[in-house]
């Protein structure tokens, strides 16, 4: 089989899904040709998409080292890394690629996401507000600028970017759930009370728990005793704010 044909079948095996035969065609190629970058490439997706995320960084990382100018390569790190959590890695690998094209909105928008999964609102927000300069109607990024403002406390400007996310993005939970939080942050609690109510009979998993804890804590802070105390009372509480008994102020 001829070097073409290989990887053809190589390609054609990750495009059907069989990620298992990418990872067996590709180790054969690289007995043969270990400096070969398309073939490290392919088993960093391959594993990425069998959730081994430790293999897929080391494979894409060895794909930037044998071909450090091919972009593809630094955007795969880059996913790779977000998918494993390393936001902040993450983050300054989008950074690069955004600086070697300023006119791509698209990896400033991934840095802004980034930022904020590394606890690093100021700099979220100013990724943000670098992707909407170059793509002013990006709903990814406005929703990135909102929740960051939220984060800093920045309450007006919180609310205003919010609502503006929530319009480009209409029923998206995550929007909508910002949105909530820019509410409470501006004093207007009985909003986003009644908008965590509706999140969460909307939701279920871990994105619920995550809104419950939210109206858990509101209704504790911003409740007379009873609601207090059916906050700690987290079966109790979610009757109560399912049929919507409970209020704040």
């Amino acid at each position: 089989m001829t070097e073409l044909s290989a990887f053809a079948e190589v390609q054609a095996a990750y495009e059907r899904g069989d990620h298992d035969d990418v990872l067996r065609r590709t180790e054969a190629i690289l007995a043969e040709r270990p400096g070969d970058d398309a073939a490290h490439e392919l088993r960093a997706r391959a594993l990425l998409a069998l959730g081994r995320v430790r293999e897929a960084e080391s494979e894409a990382e060895d794909a930037v080292r044998l071909d450090p100018d091919e972009i593809r390569y630094h955007e795969l790190l880059a996913d790779v890394l977000a998918s494993e959590g390393a936001h902040r890695d993450a983050a300054d690998e989008y950074r690069r690629l955004a600086a070697g094209n300023p006119r791509q909105a698209d990896w400033t928008v991934a840095e802004a996401r980034e930022r904020l999964g590394a606890a690093q609102p100021e700099m979220g927000t100013e990724a943000a507000r670098r992707a909407l300069r170059l793509d002013p109607g990006n709903a990814t990024a406005q929703l990135a600028l909102a929740q960051g403002l939220t984060r800093l406390g920045q309450a007006q400007p919180a609310l205003e970017a919010a609502l503006r996310a929530a319009s480009l993005l209409p029923g998206d939970p995550a929007a909508e759930e910002t949105l909530a939080d820019a509410r409470w942050l501006t004093g207007e609690v009985s909003a986003a009370l009644e908008a965590y109510r509706t999140l969460s009979a909307r939701l279920d998993g871990a994105a619920q728990e995550g809104i419950m804890r939210k109206a858990r804590t509101l209704v504790g802070q911003r409740s007379g005793w009873l609601g207090r105390l059916v906050a700690g009372i987290p079966f109790l509480f979610g009757v109560a704010l399912r049929n919507g008994w409970l209020s704040v102020s």
